[in-house]
């Protein structure tokens, strides 16, 4: 199967995971990404049943609204029973790095509205130790400078994403070089940086299901 075909087919795992546990009329939290992109296709046939959703991207408001699905403020929502999105990396423990798109602030923000994060990704991103993809960091301008020099003290070596401004006008400095060990002790040290929005690590709100896209079919991990 090409990496399409296993992002689709995840894709469709969770909209039938939503179908089977959010009831009808549920607000749906969706996330940013090529793989939530095919998940937005597969809502779109439950449209229906969930007509309402809550966007982490200007880029998936777009999507959700094409297909005919109404995207709601966050601040008008009180409860989010499902929330799907992508990840760049994941571990075991279903801790995760995010924020390749850039939506990682907005992503954050609806996980922690949602009682569920359902994680859709192909094999490829499942790995031991996290690092080995860039840990995005959604910094405030004026703090870029200071904020990389205390992310070189951690190890790291942040590098500016070149002409990418976030949906909230911020920078983002992607840090290579990372062996991620401690995910929830890194992910608290580094928002405690001053200048620092958010950083990509979702460990101290990890995923409660993880849908695994492989050769031999889609795995479910808990």
């Amino acid at each position: 199967m090409t990496q399409d075909e296993l992002k689709q087919a995840v894709a469709q795992a969770a909209a039938d995971y939503v179908a089977a546990n959010a009831p009808a009329g549920s607000i749906i939290g969706v996330g940013t990404g090529s793989t939530a992109n095919f998940f937005i296709d597969a809502l779109a046939a439950l449209k229906d049943r969930y007509p309402t959703a809550v966007a982490s991207s200007e880029a998936t408001r777009k999507r959700l609204e094409g297909h005919g699905i109404r995207v709601l403020d966050l601040n008008e929502v009180e409860e989010i029973p499902v929330y799907v999105d992508g990840a760049d990396e994941i571990d075991g423990g279903l801790n995760m790095i995010k924020g390749g798109g850039g939506a990682l602030t907005r992503e954050k923000i609806v996980a922690a509205v949602a009682k569920t994060f359902v994680c859709i990704c192909d094999a490829s991103k499942l790995v031991d130790t996290m690092g080995k993809f860039p840990l995005p960091v959604e910094v405030i301008p004026m703090a870029r400078a200071q904020v990389a020099r205390e992310l070189t003290c951690l190890g790291g070596k942040p590098v500016l994403r070149a002409g990418f401004v976030t949906d909230n006008g911020n920078v983002i400095l992607d840090v290579h070089g990372l062996s991620i060990s401690d995910p929830k002790g890194l992910e608290a040290q580094i928002n405690q940086i001053v200048g620092v929005v958010t950083n990509g690590l979702f460990a101290l709100r990890p995923a409660n299901v993880l849908l695994l896209g492989t050769a031999e079919g889609v795995r479910r991990i808990d």
